[in-house]
């Protein structure tokens, strides 16, 4: 039986094409052209325009000479830049020094050189996101233990919003008659809410007073030791300036973005409930409450749940999710206040960063949420961990010194706030009878402790050690530790307590 081959069906062959990295030639040698012809061009793209931004190494040589010499205040021509480049290997492969003449022979004006320097810049981002794009993939096809999938991307936002950040060249002066009508125009809309604050209120009227509001692009430090109700008081002002929010109808308070990486959502919403059913959250938790008590549970969750208030729960969050989880917020719901509980559960942008440079990585956290209160253009206020120093002093008032990291964290910060309850401690301090005490004295000594128990009771203090827009000083105020609230302290009547 005779058998025949059949040949396979013939297959086109596929030539793999390359494609030349993102560039403009002619656009470069118009830039290093009308500089070279007029020094002055050089003011139109060297605040944005860099060596590395140009594709061939022979212009970014010339380009970076160009620089020096122009910071030096000589000028850069052809024929001072001739000796420079006599030996240069780069530039002999394309003409040597006869290069530079050709490039200034060749231009015809100096008018269009920012639109050719922009051309250049934008090459110069398309190639690097070509870059980031292949080191995702590459990395994505890695398999390391250390280093999850979510790693990876935070890594790859955080190269983006480098990017992006170091990508923006429209920044410029700006005429002082713009600045002056939005000082002006935040100064009206100051007058005309209630609350007479130019920024976000806190929902608290003598901190308003003393900051005058919670202001756009600021961070803010809210710091303090274990116990003294940082939390609290962080929850009651992102709270009140949601309900603000929602009460004005948008004219007052701020859409609130709370990252609580200490607590769960559900127990921060415990406490925002006990405080609003005014149940005690203790009672609740163990379930100690009243059949009259489940209407004031229903009537304050229909009110809570039309509050702009959006809680991320989520461990460990790097400040790269941060910012990327509220730009997500801003953009879907709006934002107008963020809250991190607290700065040192935060992580940085490194992906499997160990913990042997802690103070440079708290850097890295408090750079970044500046920044994200500058982009988004709303506070950011941050809770922050006070070192044990506080407790070694007799005078337990904490200090700017006694920040954890406290280098970076005051010098990023425009505002840094103290939280302290003298009644903590005095609690804690009654007084025994010594052996060799007479029990006049001290009987005496008890009643005195007693009387500053009693002047202190129900209260706290907001010490605001730092602050660029305003005085520093010391606000006053109620605090219940029933349903952890703080409110206004009513200073005028004796014995102080609650103001509505």
């Amino acid at each position: 039986m005779d058998t025949k081959l059949i040949d396979p069906p013939s297959k086109a062959l596929t030539i793999p094409t390359y494609r030349t990295p993102p560039h403009n030639e002619e656009a470069e040698q118009a830039v290093l052209g009308a500089v070279l012809v007029n020094n002055k061009a050089f003011e139109k793209v060297g605040e944005f325009l860099r060596p590395e931004h140009f594709f061939d190494p022979a212009n970014q040589k010339i380009y970076q000479a160009i620089m020096k010499m122009v910071d030096r205040g000589q000028v850069a021509s052809p024929m001072t830049l001739k000796a420079y480049f006599e030996q240069d290997q780069d530039l002999a492969e394309i003409g040597g020094t006869e290069y530079l003449a050709r490039l200034a022979a060749a231009i015809v004006t100096v008018q269009n050189v920012e639109d050719y320097g922009r051309i250049i810049h934008d090459a110069y981002l398309r190639r690097q996101l070509i870059e980031v794009g292949e080191d995702m993939v590459n990395h994505a096809y890695k398999h390391d233990l250390d280093v999850t999938a979510n790693d990876q991307i935070e890594e790859a936002e955080k190269k983006l919003f480098e990017l992006a950040s170091f990508g923006d060249v429209k920044g410029d002066f700006i005429p002082f008659e713009r600045a002056l009508k939005l000082a002006i125009d935040n100064a009206e809309a100051a007058f005309r809410r209630t609350s007479h604050v130019t920024g976000v209120t806190s929902g608290l009227r003598d901190l308003d007073s003393k900051l005058g509001g919670l202001h756009p692009s600021d961070l803010l430090i809210l710091a303090g030791r274990p116990s003294m109700g940082k939390t609290a008081l962080a929850t009651n002002i992102a709270f009140n300036a949601a309900k603000a929010y929602m009460l004005s109808g948008g004219k007052e308070g701020a859409p609130v973005g709370f990252f609580s990486l200490e607590m769960s959502a559900e127990q921060l919403a415990l406490r925002i409930l006990a405080d609003q059913a005014e149940v005690s959250g203790d009672k609740i938790r163990r379930g100690e409450i009243a059949a009259s008590d489940f209407p004031k549970f229903v009537e304050a969750s229909q009110f809570l749940s039309r509050v702009p208030f959006f809680v991320d729960d989520t461990p460990a969050l790097s400040i790269t999710a941060v910012r990327t989880r509220c730009r997500r917020l801003k953009r879907t719901h709006g934002l107008g206040l963020v809250v991190v509980d607290y700065l040192q559960l935060l992580r940085g942008g490194g992906a499997g960063r160990g913990p042997e440079n802690r103070v440079q990585e708290i850097s890295e956290i408090t750079r970044g949420l500046k920044a994200i209160a500058k982009e988004l253009h709303v506070p950011v206020i941050a809770l922050s961990q006070l070192s044990r120093s506080v407790e070694q002093r007799e005078d337990k008032r904490p200090q700017l010194s006694d920040l954890r990291e406290s280098g970076s964290i005051e010098q990023d910060a425009d505002v840094v706030m103290f939280v302290f309850r003298e009644q903590y401690y005095l609690e804690r301090a009654e007084p025994g009878r010594r052996p060799d005490e007479s029990e006049d004295k001290y009987n005496d000594r008890y009643q005195r402790w007693q009387e500053r128990l009693g002047e202190v009771h129900n209260t706290a203090e907001v010490v605001i050690g730092k602050q660029r827009h305003g005085p520093v000083g010391t606000v006053r105020l109620f605090f219940d530790g029933n349903y952890t609230r703080f409110g206004d302290l009513d200073t005028t009547h004796p014995g102080g307590g609650y103001e509505e």
